[in-house]
């Protein structure tokens, strides 16, 4: 019954895909509650009622967005007393940027797929939950519990204003989440991160005067080799989660300094420090800053200020999550007719306020087998439609195994 519903709903689907790629929601700069208001309205269209639960401008804005609202579709089945699932997907994606066969808010499809930026992380997703809960309807067998779809617009930020927002503002009991994904494994564990922020202060002076002054940037050169004998470090430890690896480390920004004739007085580094499953974050934060402070003494006049810009814990999984794993499992196998893995992901999501909220939480949607696959976060995203079918299919049976009386 779920197969012939996703069929028969297909071509809805393909179109309201096609309709959210069409409504841009680049992170930065990340002016996203318009964006929300448009996919309501979009909803609505399909027969549900989102609610719109707009976060205050003051603290969007303390969390890097200009602009943002959640949206929640609730919907209830038998007595509503078996399990609450919690299905969330972002809105918001990485401005397209250049190189693109095709308009990045075109949503053209060719060669089994639509193409545009968003397709496959994770408005693909919007359109998979959606359409799970509307082919629930045509479930077979008696169903108790609910599902709720939570559509949120700043994972690029951080997610601290959309899921971690809703898990702080809504008293409502939830029982699994499942988070956006791809099709081909189910995730029940991913890395954290630390974005760190250094900023070395010396004392500016005429390039013909050096002694007079103190080069920020000569006091940096260390604090750079500390960093890197650090990744050389880090590569010899692995996370005992399939498909996490090691520990990263990378400088991703360096600014400073006035001209060539001048002694820099000021030097910033931003910092990316990917976090395992096993390491503790703030610990992390903790022990990289003592290396940086230890490192950046050497010279007179220098200051040294580290600063966190993001700590996201990683997902470690919970008590509870085998069930959501053999739901969804039984169900793909059956669907793609290939082994679906269970794994870790060596990247930060959304998953992990819910599980730190206590939810035993996956990260499984419409997808292929990676992030490269689908050109996510690159010029010609795309999702291939099979996929997208497939997926919708996989979570409708998994809420209907999940919810059965």
């Amino acid at each position: 019954m779920i197969h012939a519903a996703v069929e028969a709903n297909f071509e809805r689907e393909v179109a309201f895909l096609k309709a959210l790629i069409r409504l841009p929601g680049d992170n930065p700069p990340g002016d996203c509650a318009p964006l929300a208001e448009d996919v309501a309205a979009l909803l609505e269209q399909l027969g549900l009622a989102p609610e719109i639960d707009p976060v205050p401008e003051p603290f969007a804005r303390q969390h890097g967005m200009r602009s943002v609202a959640n949206l929640v579709v609730r919907r209830q089945f038998g007595e509503g007393r078996g399990p609450v699932i919690v299905l969330n997907a972002h809105g918001d994606a990485v401005p397209p940027g250049e190189g693109w066969s095709t308009d990045p808010y075109g949503a053209e499809e060719r060669r089994g797929a639509i193409y545009g930026r968003g397709a496959a992380v994770s408005k693909s997703d919007f359109a998979t939950y959606a359409f799970a809960l509307l082919v629930l309807e045509s479930a077979d067998r008696p169903l108790d519990g609910a599902v709720e779809l939570h559509f949120t617009f700043d994972e690029e930020a951080g997610g601290f204003v959309g899921p971690k927002w809703l898990l702080s503002h809504r008293d409502q009991r939830i029982d699994y989440a499942i988070t956006a994904g791809f099709s081909y494994a189910i995730a029940t564990a991913h890395s954290g991160v630390l974005h760190l922020e250094v900023i070395v202060r010396g004392r500016q002076a005429h390039a013909t005067a050096v002694d007079s002054g103190a080069d920020a940037l000569e006091a940096t050169v260390p604090i750079l080799a500390a960093i890197y004998a650090e990744r050389r470090r880090l590569a010899g430890i692995v996370s005992a989660e399939p498909g996490i690896g090691s520990p990263q480390i990378t400088v991703g920004l360096i600014s400073g300094g006035t001209n060539a004739n001048v002694v820099p007085e000021r030097i910033a580094i931003r910092i990316d420090r990917r976090i395992l499953p096993e390491e503790d974050g703030e610990a992390v934060e903790a022990e990289l800053v003592r290396l940086i402070e230890a490192a950046g003494v050497t010279l007179p006049g220098i200051e040294i200020e580290c600063r966190r810009i993001l700590l996201a814990e990683p997902l470690r999984p919970l008590p509870g999550v085998e069930r959501l794993v053999e739901a969804i499992r039984g169900s793909a196998e059956a669907v793609l007719g290939t082994p679906v893995a269970v794994t870790g992901v060596p990247l930060y999501t959304d998953a992990r306020h819910y599980a730190a909220a206590g939810v035993p939480t996956v990260l499984y949607g419409a997808g292929p087998r990676s992030i490269a696959e689908s050109n996510a976060y690159s010029a010609d995203e795309h999702i291939r439609l099979a996929d997208l079918k497939a997926a919708t299919e996989i979570v409708a049976s998994a809420l209907v195994d999940l919810l059965s009386v």
